[in-house]
């Protein structure tokens, strides 16, 4: 499997601006500037969509080490929050935060909470940030 995605960027990096488009066409020229990137400016931004994906990707990962424990969640519901900040070495993605509430019939706390812990492990997202990823997860 390959995934494809494509940026143009236009100027400098705080007058330029850019457009970012997926080959699904789900994003398709969407704007992205310094702004958007480091201010509240409309449009998106690298992290976010970032913060998207691994939302997303848990999501998934949950449902399938819950399937794994015959278990079958009626929702799952994942917000991504990504820290940004300026190290060292230049701005850097230093923590992935995952909320969690799920709703799953037949579990107890404890055995969601180490399937949860399994999927942050699993998740191909988590895997590839070089970041810490911390989790709180619950039931509904």
């Amino acid at each position: 499997m390959k995934r494809k995605a494509s940026a143009v960027w236009q100027g400098g990096l705080r007058g330029g601006k850019g457009t970012m488009s997926s080959d699904s066409g789900v994003l398709s020229k969407t704007q992205y500037s310094f702004s958007t990137r480091f201010e509240d400016g409309i449009g998106t931004n690298p992290e976010e969509l970032i913060a998207a994906a691994h939302a997303g990707c848990y999501s998934m990962a949950l449902s399938a080490e819950l399937e794994k424990a015959d278990l079958t969640p009626e929702s799952v519901s994942t917000n991504a929050t990504l820290t940004f900040e300026k190290t060292d070495a230049g701005f850097t993605i230093t923590v992935s935060h995952l909320d969690v509430v799920a709703k799953v019939l037949g579990v107890d706390a404890a055995k969601f909470a180490e399937i949860a812990n399994a999927a942050k492990l699993g998740c191909p997202i988590s895997r590839a940030l070089n970041a810490e990823i911390t989790l709180d997860a619950k039931l509904a």
